[in-house]
């Protein structure tokens, strides 16, 4: 099953003291653009989020954000580090040596040290367990989310296929009649110009422009690409840059059949197919 690339997820937990939250949010985009916003407590964990997301997925601009906040009652408080505190009090000692009737140090001064204060937390190695096992949940939402959608992306694209058959089998059967209609209005045109189409050399001309308005090719590459359109589509997975090549030959075929129209209704198929495979180019922009 083919994949969108736009998909959503949202998944959160809580820990002894902590909550914890991974968001998930993708849109489409020609290769893998990855995002991550994390607090810094949890910065060193980026390499291996990055890590999971990028084997998880193909394509998409995606934006992780993974929140991280201290919930009250879970056991997590302030705690005084005692080696900072120790390290301080030898620093304050030996500058007292050297400039002596200093003030001490008070508590407040303490206290006030980058490093002294040290909110109780997970230790590291269990806390980037806990972020990883959740990110993985999330990218397994999202992969779901983006299942469901592709399977909407399919129908859409089945169902155009499915147009483009209709105007083609519309157009196939009439190719015949439409040459030989054009060749003997050609040389009507000849005869009251006062020409004579028997001519050889106008023969040879009147064969050779009728040959350029034939649009035989034009309808039976049409039916192979889509063929082709259907098999890539049913084979599945990150099939998005091939669908999307596909949609780009679909489209120059049917400019193709336009310009060599010579008839109303084969102007007409060609309207038709331009608008269904334009449909498919903007849907297939969204496929992984």
């Amino acid at each position: 099953m083919i994949l969108s690339m736009t998909g959503f997820a949202s998944v959160a937990t809580e820990l002894a003291g902590i909550s914890l939250a991974v968001e998930l949010r993708s849109v489409n985009h020609r290769y893998l653009d990855v995002t991550i916003k994390l607090p810094d407590e949890l910065r060193p964990f980026e390499p291996r989020i990055r890590e999971r997301l990028a084997a998880a997925l193909r394509r998409g601009k995606l934006e992780c954000r993974v929140a991280l906040a201290r919930t009250p009652g879970g056991g997590s408080g302030i705690t005084v580090d005692e080696s900072r505190v120790h390290d301080l009090a030898a620093a304050a000692a030996q500058v007292a040596r050297l400039v002596p009737g200093m003030a001490p140090l008070a508590a407040a001064d303490i206290l006030r040290w980058p490093g002294v204060l040290v909110e109780a937390s997970l230790p590291q190695a269990t806390l980037a367990g806990e972020v990883e096992a959740l990110v993985d949940t999330a990218i397994a939402e999202l992969r779901d989310a983006r299942s469901r959608e592709g399977a909407k992306l399919a129908g859409i694209l089945a169902a155009r296929c499915h147009d483009i058959d209709a105007e083609v089998a519309r157009v196939a059967p009439r190719i015949p009649a439409l040459h030989a209609a054009f060749v003997d209005k050609l040389g009507a045109r000849l005869r009251e110009a006062g020409l004579d189409p028997g001519n050889d050399r106008l023969a040879q001309e009147l064969a050779l422009f009728a040959t350029r308005i034939d649009v035989a090719e034009e309808v039976e590459r049409l039916s192979t690409h889509v063929a082709e359109f259907r098999r890539v589509l049913a084979q599945g997975g990150s099939v998005g840059k091939r669908l999307d090549f596909l949609a780009q030959e679909l489209h120059r075929e049917a400019n193709t059949l336009g310009s060599k129209s010579v008839d109303a209704e084969l102007s007409r198929v060609s309207l038709e197919l331009k608008v269904a495979i334009e449909q498919i180019r903007e849907q297939v922009q969204n496929v992984e």
